[in-house]
């Protein structure tokens, strides 16, 4: 993130934080008076010795390029490497940064791949899209103060995080480590996303994702705070225990993300054994208890929680049909009751567009 965290700073927070918390006037005008005729590093080094800098120097965030920051980047008090600034940044990065994803990845998945016939489920919610989306606003800046701080760790430089491809283990590491993200990232949200589903964790935490019994794009990233922050855990914790080059890790980052509203997106491509995709977790939420997975199916299998997605999934003609429709319905509420008893309705299973 100390790349990404450059580039914002060269071309916004700079001068925002200048703005906000500038030097002194004095200070300030020593600044300005040595940029003249010199580049900002060295202009940085004169306003030091003069005793009027903020104490920052440059140092690029990587070896494949440097943005040499503009005169802004010296007049706050609050210098680029002050840890406070730091993470208050980090903080507004990654929720904007999420919005802009989330908004832009849901959109299309919504205008070019979601079938709106879904509209006509028994168990699509009125106003569905609008409260899906209501829910990840609320969620996702209380997620990025939660992430913020351990985006600070990283980049203080307690992670594990690579620059350059030599600095790689060994040279076959920098294709190695994209499968071995996976993996374990695939392990771990299994034991978090079933843990999740206990009952002294679920109706605190889980229950407000299980709402969307038929999910539309938007309702990938429409958690609990605590729920989407807990199931992305293991994105950040990886770079802590195993190498990651740095690019690599925005990079997977995003693919996270894009990969969240493709499960979500009612598109099932995939009939495949291993392939934890958009059929799986349709499964997942329609029974409940099945399909934890968030990449393969190899934990589920082996957790003794694999479902395989219905054949009529897979047929265009039958998906989006009235009679599975109703079928889904029925095993969906049958299921509930033997989870919880008919009179706790903890899943939402009876909640209809006609009840709302």
């Amino acid at each position: 993130m100390d790349v990404v965290l450059e580039v914002f700073d060269t071309f916004v927070f700079d001068f925002l934080y200048a703005t906000a918390l500038p030097l002194s006037a004095a200070s300030s005008d020593v600044v300005s008076n040595v940029f003249n005729g010199v580049n900002s590093t060295a202009a940085s080094a004169i306003a030091q010795v003069n005793g009027k800098g903020n104490g920052f120097v440059y140092t690029p965030s990587t070896e494949y390029f440097s943005l040499e920051p503009f005169q802004s980047a010296y007049q706050s008090s609050l210098p680029r490497d002050n840890g406070f600034r730091q993470v208050f940044s980090l903080f507004l990065i990654t929720w904007v940064f999420g919005l802009v994803l989330y908004f832009t990845v849901a959109s299309l998945s919504y205008v070019f791949v979601f079938d709106k016939t879904a509209f006509n489920h028994p168990k699509y919610l009125k106003n569905q899209i609008s409260q899906e989306i209501g829910q990840a606003m609320h969620s996702m800046p209380l997620m990025a103060v939660l992430t913020a701080p351990i985006f600070l760790i990283e980049i203080k430089g307690y992670s594990k995080i690579y620059d350059t491809l030599e600095e790689a283990p060994f040279p076959m590491y920098n294709y190695l480590q994209f499968p071995l993200f996976l993996l374990f990232t695939d392990f771990c949200i299994y034991w978090i996303h079933r843990g999740l589903h206990h009952p002294l964790v679920y109706k605190k935490v889980h229950k407000p994702h299980h709402k969307w019994i038929m999910p539309t794009p938007y309702a990938s990233h429409a958690f609990h705070p605590l729920d989407g922050w807990s199931q992305g855990l293991p994105y950040h914790i990886f770079p802590f225990i195993f190498p990651l080059q740095k690019f690599a890790y925005v990079l997977l980052f995003v693919a996270i993300n894009v990969w969240t509203v493709m499960i979500h997106d009612g598109e099932y491509v995939a009939n495949s054994p291993i392939l934890n995709g958009a059929a799986c977790h349709t499964m997942h939420h329609l029974y409940f208890n099945y399909n934890y997975g968030q990449f393969t199916t190899l934990w589920d299998r082996l957790g003794n929680s694999y479902r395989k997605p219905n054949d009529e999934l897979f047929r265009r003609e039958t998906k989006m049909g009235q009679d599975e429709w109703n079928r889904q319905a029925k095993e969906m509420e049958e299921m509930v009751k033997q989870v919880e008893g008919s009179d706790d309705r903890t899943y939402d299973s009876g909640e209809t567009k006609k009840d709302l």
